[in-house]
């Protein structure tokens, strides 16, 4: 067969070309046609040019068939019912968190509280006294909607939330330390998810880094010799997300307490995850609680709302008097406020903490963290049980292993879990992870031993029914 010139192959691809329907007629014929007769016209308009553009350039390619079938109305809107049901669906949506990492940041951190979701829906759909005194009848503060709660808790004579708690550290930086120097470990310098730095932060806060003791050594005599006129703070961050173990020395928030005052210098701690819980009570490793740090006497402590604590993204602020008075009057305390949904979940959730056993039943994050393994296997049971009913094709095992808490707390904790371990004959663990991922809602496991390994302890039991109809929607891919 002889080759074709370069003109026609123009020729050709012209040809093909002139085939294809004008948008406007595609339009005419989306009016009438379902999946796309109640699209927004400009997303009618943006899918149909989309499958337009494709077909072009694979003319060009010369990949595309001269069947003029391709080209078809029928299977031009076809494929752009495709995109517009794409485009229709929610970009952020629910998923199955089956990787046993509780508070797990990719996926959203903390679960919220029924109680918190109900608050939240009120405040949101009705006015409210957000900045409102209703007893003065006048312009109140946001803040007095947890601050009390945050008081009662914590014992802190004052507190505030702000969006984060890397916007916490931020704005207490700024405010006690700008323009002068803030001593802390090297040890403490840390980063966590999404290049957070504390270096970083303090430089952008104004505040200068001055760093004392080594890595894995930080000894008080290192603090005092580094007090000079200069020194605004003294800096202790708790390094929740890794450890330094063996040949290690650290200063005690007690003692850097007892060196602030002997110097008239206020010190500080970023907690990081926070929490309100003795969980050692629950036979897990002890982890710093608020209450602690503020009877220990930190002038100032911050730590975040979404991880350990349970609640919603929030930055949270506790301490003395004085000092969170000049935070607020801070003019970045505006730019780094919470709005009213926020600090509805979040009052809801303080609630919660005035009794210590209804907080661990209700706050998803608590009682996941200190479910027993017990009743963690049972489930996985169940789940195993279901799945093996499914048909010949699946493989299921049980496999005991860790969970974690996430979230950069208690980083070398292992939670002893149970996981529900599928395999599909004919079919690969990274085939299976990519057809959960892509299930609806998406269910995110881990990869192990050439299984898809799904972690009881953070799947819900609402979502074992969710599980079981992805895996079975994707065995009858399988079977046809």
């Amino acid at each position: 067969m002889t080759a074709k010139t370069p003109m026609q192959k123009r020729q050709a691809h012209k040809s093909l070309l002139k085939r294809l329907p004008k948008v406007d007629r595609l339009l005419e014929m989306a009016a009438t046609h379902a999946g796309l007769q109640n699209a927004p016209r400009t997303l009618q308009v943006r899918c149909i040019r989309t499958v337009l553009d494709e077909l072009r350039r694979r003319i060009l390619a010369a990949e595309s068939p001269a069947d003029a079938a391709d080209f078809s109305p029928e299977k031009i809107l076809a494929a752009a019912r495709e995109l517009v049901a794409a485009a229709m669906q929610p970009n952020l949506m629910r998923c199955v968190n089956a990787t046993g990492v509780v508070v797990h940041t990719n996926l959203g951190r903390s679960l919220l509280a029924p109680a918190a979701l109900k608050n939240m829906h009120h405040i949101g759909a009705h006015y409210s006294n957000l900045e409102f005194d209703l007893d003065e009848g006048r312009r109140g503060s946001r803040y007095r909607a947890v601050e009390d709660l945050l008081c009662e808790i914590s014992g802190a004579q004052a507190a505030m939330a702000v969006n984060n708690n890397a916007a916490a550290v931020l704005l207490c930086l700024e405010t006690l330390a700008r323009g002068r120097n803030v001593i802390v470990s090297r040890g403490e310098l840390v980063e966590i998810g999404g290049s957070f730095r504390i270096p970083d932060v303090m430089t952008k806060s104004g505040a200068n880094l001055k760093e004392v003791g080594t890595t894995n050594r930080t000894h008080l005599k290192d603090y005092r010799g580094a007090i000079d006129d200069d020194t605004g703070l003294l800096l202790k961050v708790h390094a929740s997300n890794y450890r330094i173990v063996g040949f290690t020395a650290e200063v005690s928030l007690a003692q850097l307490v007892e060196l602030g005052r002997s110097r008239d210098l206020p010190v500080m701690q970023d907690l990081g995850s926070g929490s309100f819980i003795d969980f050692s009570a629950y036979g897990l490793a002890a982890e710093p609680t608020v209450q602690a740090s503020v009877q220990t006497g930190a002038d100032v402590i911050t730590f975040s709302g979404d991880k350990l604590l349970g609640g919603p993204q929030a930055g949270i602020i506790v301490g003395r008097r004085d000092i969170l008075a000049r935070i607020q009057q801070n003019p970045l305390t505006r730019a780094l406020r919470i709005d009213k949904l926020t600090l509805a979940a979040l009052e809801s959730t303080l609630r919660l903490y005035r009794d210590p056993r209804r907080a661990r039943e209700q706050l998803p994050t608590l009682r996941m963290i200190t479910s027993s393994y017990e009743s963690i296997a049972a489930r996985a049971r169940e789940l195993a049980t279901r799945l093996e009913n499914l048909g010949a094709h699946l493989h299921i095992k049980l496999l005991d292993r860790p969970s974690r808490a996430g979230g950069g707390a208690l980083p070398t904790l292992d939670l002893p879990s149970c996981c529900v371990a599928l395999g599909i004959a004919g079919r690969s663990a990274q085939h299976i992870n990519h057809a959960l991922r892509h299930s609806n809602p998406p269910v995110i496991g881990r990869l192990e031993e050439d299984f898809f390994l799904m972690d009881m302890r953070t799947v819900q039991n609402d979502e074992i029914d969710l599980i079981v109809t992805a895996v079975g929607g994707l065995l009858q891919e399988v079977e046809r």
